[in-house]
């Protein structure tokens, strides 16, 4: 089936005045929509190359595949780990395994938005279930995904590519990233996110 994109699970007005309706509107319905027709055309490409056993331009059709699909998974999780009237502390098993980790909530904020504001360029900072270790770790990714690591599984991530925030921030990137923990974040959805990871 080809990819499909989420709908927003609440108006475009109601980050306000976290993120406008403006930038959610760009960011949603021509950003994230760009990843999902680039996925699908790449899917469609790859399929015709295996039905023809012609696969000279395969090297483009990975990269297009990882760089897209990457794309699409984080910015549909970046949509459900925000909700109007967020932020404040998470609770129960997340807040236990975050404290476990990093030896409190504030050392993790402090450590993902440091991890966070020094992206190189365009990407994200993630908070992951990593399985190995069994244990919450904080990555970076460049564009989609570059940095990453096999096996985990995001549970909280955060856009940093310009067009998540410039509208309203310009070069600000802290005050917004700031201003998701502060207002937008929705752990309920985070610990179900680990829930399910573990």
């Amino acid at each position: 089936m080809p990819s499909m994109l989420p709908e927003l699970p609440y108006a475009y007005d109601s980050l306000e005045p976290f993120l406008s309706a403006e930038t959610l509107h760009l960011h949603h319905d021509k950003h994230h929509q760009a990843y999902v027709n680039t996925l699908n055309d790449a899917e469609e490409k790859v399929k015709a190359a295996q039905k023809s056993g012609d696969f000279a331009a395969i090297r483009g059709l990975c990269d297009a595949r990882a760089f897209n699909y990457s794309g699409h998974l984080l910015h549909s999780l970046f949509w459900a780990n925000m909700k109007p009237g967020g932020g404040g502390a998470p609770s129960g098993d997340l807040a236990a395994q975050i404290v476990k980790d990093f030896g409190s909530v504030d050392t993790c904020k402090a450590q993902f938005l440091a991890a966070t504001n020094s992206v190189q360029g365009s990407g994200w900072g993630i908070l992951a279930w990593e399985p190995q270790g069994q244990s919450l770790v904080i990555l970076q990714a460049e564009k989609h995904q570059n940095l990453a690591m096999w096996g985990v599984t995001p549970v909280l991530v955060l856009d940093v590519w310009e067009h998540a925030y410039y509208l309203q921030y310009q070069n600000r990137r802290s005050d917004f990233t700031a201003g998701f923990f502060q207002h937008a974040v929705n752990w309920d959805d985070v610990a179900a996110r680990l829930a399910a990871a573990r």
